[in-house]
Protein backbone atom coordinates (compact mmCIF):
# COMPACT_ATOMS: atom_id res chain seq x y z
CA UNK A 1 0.00 0.00 0.00
CA UNK A 2 1.36 3.63 -1.05
CA UNK A 3 -0.12 6.86 -1.05
CA UNK A 4 1.06 10.14 -1.78
CA UNK A 5 0.19 13.40 -0.11
CA UNK A 6 0.50 17.13 -1.46
CA UNK A 7 1.27 20.48 1.00
CA UNK A 8 1.55 24.00 0.16
CA UNK A 9 -1.57 25.09 -1.40
CA UNK A 10 -2.92 28.42 -0.66
CA UNK A 11 -3.56 31.96 -1.38
CA UNK A 12 -1.08 34.32 -3.21
CA UNK A 13 -1.78 37.60 -5.20
CA UNK A 14 -0.89 37.49 -8.63
CA UNK A 15 2.86 37.95 -9.41
CA UNK A 16 3.53 35.82 -6.25
CA UNK A 17 5.03 32.47 -5.23
CA UNK A 18 4.37 29.17 -3.78
CA UNK A 19 6.04 25.62 -3.18
CA UNK A 20 4.46 22.49 -3.24
CA UNK A 21 5.25 19.15 -2.06
CA UNK A 22 4.58 15.79 -2.60
CA UNK A 23 5.18 13.14 -0.32
CA UNK A 24 5.22 9.68 -0.91
CA UNK A 25 5.46 6.78 1.61
CA UNK A 26 4.65 3.13 2.31
CA UNK A 27 6.05 -0.16 0.36
CA UNK A 28 8.07 1.64 -2.02
CA UNK A 29 10.34 -0.27 -3.79
CA UNK A 30 10.81 2.68 -7.20
CA UNK A 31 8.98 5.43 -8.05
CA UNK A 32 9.55 6.09 -11.85
CA UNK A 33 7.54 9.20 -13.24
CA UNK A 34 6.05 11.88 -10.29
CA UNK A 35 3.83 15.09 -11.56
CA UNK A 36 1.59 17.50 -10.80
CA UNK A 37 -1.60 18.17 -12.93
CA UNK A 38 -4.24 20.88 -12.11
CA UNK A 39 -7.99 21.08 -12.32
CA UNK A 40 -9.63 24.57 -12.64
CA UNK A 41 -13.47 24.81 -11.76
CA UNK A 42 -15.16 24.00 -14.87
CA UNK A 43 -12.40 22.27 -16.76
CA UNK A 44 -10.30 19.50 -17.73
CA UNK A 45 -7.48 17.78 -15.32
CA UNK A 46 -4.14 18.91 -17.31
CA UNK A 47 -0.91 17.65 -16.42
CA UNK A 48 1.34 21.13 -15.08
CA UNK A 49 4.77 19.07 -15.19
CA UNK A 50 6.28 15.95 -14.60
CA UNK A 51 9.80 14.20 -13.78
CA UNK A 52 11.35 10.80 -14.69
CA UNK A 53 13.54 8.95 -11.96
CA UNK A 54 16.19 10.19 -13.75
CA UNK A 55 15.11 13.97 -13.70
CA UNK A 56 14.25 14.94 -17.00
CA UNK A 57 11.74 17.41 -17.05
CA UNK A 58 7.95 18.57 -19.23
CA UNK A 59 6.33 21.35 -19.03
CA UNK A 60 3.48 22.50 -20.49
CA UNK A 61 3.54 25.59 -22.52
CA UNK A 62 1.69 28.01 -20.20
CA UNK A 63 4.14 27.83 -16.93
CA UNK A 64 7.54 27.35 -19.51
CA UNK A 65 9.76 29.90 -17.65
CA UNK A 66 7.13 30.34 -14.20
CA UNK A 67 7.22 27.11 -12.74
CA UNK A 68 10.08 24.48 -11.71
CA UNK A 69 9.57 20.84 -10.76
CA UNK A 70 12.09 18.73 -9.16
CA UNK A 71 12.07 15.96 -7.06
CA UNK A 72 14.06 13.94 -4.11
CA UNK A 73 14.67 9.96 -4.52
CA UNK A 74 15.98 9.71 -0.84
CA UNK A 75 12.80 11.62 0.48
CA UNK A 76 10.38 10.00 -2.42
CA UNK A 77 9.26 13.70 -2.82
CA UNK A 78 8.46 16.09 -5.86
CA UNK A 79 8.13 19.57 -5.74
CA UNK A 80 6.93 22.55 -7.60
CA UNK A 81 8.10 25.89 -6.99
CA UNK A 82 5.11 28.26 -8.96
CA UNK A 83 6.91 31.77 -9.44
CA UNK A 84 4.98 35.01 -11.11
CA UNK A 85 1.46 33.44 -10.70
CA UNK A 86 -1.10 34.39 -12.40
CA UNK A 87 -5.24 33.90 -11.98
CA UNK A 88 -5.36 31.45 -14.58
CA UNK A 89 -3.34 29.46 -12.23
CA UNK A 90 -5.73 28.89 -9.69
CA UNK A 91 -7.22 25.16 -9.42
CA UNK A 92 -6.85 22.31 -7.28
CA UNK A 93 -3.62 20.79 -7.65
CA UNK A 94 -2.80 17.18 -7.97
CA UNK A 95 -0.09 14.94 -7.74
CA UNK A 96 0.47 12.11 -9.45
CA UNK A 97 3.38 9.07 -8.75
CA UNK A 98 4.00 5.86 -11.11
CA UNK A 99 5.13 3.37 -8.63
CA UNK A 100 6.92 0.19 -9.81
CA UNK A 101 4.60 -2.44 -8.14
CA UNK A 102 1.49 -0.67 -7.41
CA UNK A 103 0.96 1.74 -10.82
CA UNK A 104 -0.04 5.37 -10.89
CA UNK A 105 -1.34 6.74 -7.73
CA UNK A 106 -3.11 9.89 -7.24
CA UNK A 107 -3.09 12.71 -4.05
CA UNK A 108 -6.36 14.41 -2.56
CA UNK A 109 -5.65 17.31 -4.18
CA UNK A 110 -4.67 21.12 -2.97
CA UNK A 111 -6.08 24.27 -3.68
CA UNK A 112 -3.77 27.17 -5.03
CA UNK A 113 -5.64 30.79 -5.45
CA UNK A 114 -4.31 33.15 -7.44
CA UNK A 115 -6.77 36.65 -6.49
CA UNK A 116 -6.12 40.33 -5.33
Amino acid sequence: QVQVVESGGGLVQPGGSLRLSCAASGSILIIFTMGWYRQAPGKERELVADITENGRTNYTDSVKGRFTISRDNAKNTVYLQMNNLKPEDTAVYYCNADFHRQGEVWGQGTLVTVSS
